[in-house]
């Protein structure tokens, strides 16, 4: 059985995401919540937050063994950009892209061998 959850139109970089999506990616959630909460990092604050979205609907919704799951999948892409403006010299305007991303994670319970 698997659990999703999805967060969208976050103000961080994908880039600066898929980072810290690298170091959660097939790990035990409680090993995830840990490295989430010692990374010094903006986007791991709320992959913290979608992380536990995740676990709670694997719980709630799916009745999952929490000690059993883990992240097996969990990917992000660019989401809406921004456009701004900044005044620059001689009356001049540049644009200023705020680039958000969107995330999916998905826990999965492992496998019992037999």
């Amino acid at each position: 059985m698997e659990a999703r959850a999805e967060l969208k139109f976050t103000r961080v970089t994908p880039r600066k995401m898929g980072v810290v999506l690298d170091l959660i990616r097939n790990k035990p959630c409680d090993t995830a919540v840990a490295i989430l909460k010692t990374t010094p990092k903006s986007a791991s604050e709320p992959l913290l937050k979608l992380l536990k979205s995740a676990m709670a609907n694997a719980e709630n919704n799916n009745s999952m063994d929490l000690s059993e799951c883990y992240v097996s999948e969990c990917h992000c892409g660019p989401g809406v950009t921004l456009k701004r403006i900044r005044a620059k010299d001689h009356g001049r305007a540049h644009r200023i892209f705020k680039r958000t991303s969107n995330v999916v994670l998905v826990i999965k319970e492992a496998e019992q061998p037999d």
